[in-house]
């Protein structure tokens, strides 16, 4: 009788191990599932980020050695349409004007696009004396894509060049890089990657 009591001891214990062991390790298969969740969450969260936002780049050509003083008058020329694969994109000059124009109305009350001028020659010749400013953007790549459809960006490039018009000395000159985000959903631009880059260089100038 004694032998079979501890027989039956013996046999709780194993069993109590055994369960205690299951419990262990399920507790930690579902920790380690716990962590691959968690670490695709937070690879998923990075994606989408990444997917969700425009890059840009600037590569400064000339860097200023001084600060533009606010209040003076700027005249901005329109730059020549971009174009890509053939194809003219219509009015891309115009919109890429006023995008610097938009950034230039934060510091002055008088700062003009010139719809006939192209470059500083000719702003010069149309401004002398009216204007402190002289800014020449160039359109260097201009891509329009089907992005939401095809997971290409759409990709601009221009050149801002800032002259003084009385000493006609170069102020200041950047090339800005914009590449749309991959997760449009529709509706974005070329025009769209213009405002912030341009803004924030601007306001770098001042």
């Amino acid at each position: 009788m004694k032998m079979r009591g501890a027989g039956l001891v013996d046999i709780r214990l194993w069993q109590a191990t055994i369960a205690n062991g299951r419990l262990l390790l399920a507790s930690r298969v579902e920790h380690r599932g716990s962590m691959v969740i968690r670490q695709f969450a937070a690879l998923l969260t990075v994606f989408l980020l990444s997917a969700c936002a425009s890059t840009y780049q600037n590569q400064i050509v000339t860097a200023p050695t001084s600060k533009l003083i606010r209040g003076k008058a700027v005249v901005i020329a329109t730059p020549r349409n971009g174009a890509y694969d053939r194809k003219e994109y219509q009015s891309s000059g115009r919109q890429t004007a006023l995008a610097v124009q938009a950034a230039f109305a934060r510091y002055s009350d008088s700062v003009v696009v010139s719809s006939r001028c192209t470059s500083v020659t000719c702003l010069e010749a149309e401004g002398v004396g009216d204007y402190e400013y002289l800014v020449v953007p160039e359109i260097l790549h201009w891509e329009d894509r089907n992005t939401e459809w095809s997971g290409i960006p759409d990709r601009v490039e221009i050149k801002l060049v800032i002259s003084n018009a009385r000493s006609k000395v170069q102020l200041a000159s950047i090339v800005i890089l914009g590449k749309s985000k991959w997760a449009t959903f529709g509706g974005d631009h070329p025009q769209d990657l213009l405002p912030h880059p341009i803004k924030q260089f601007v306001d770098s100038l001042y």
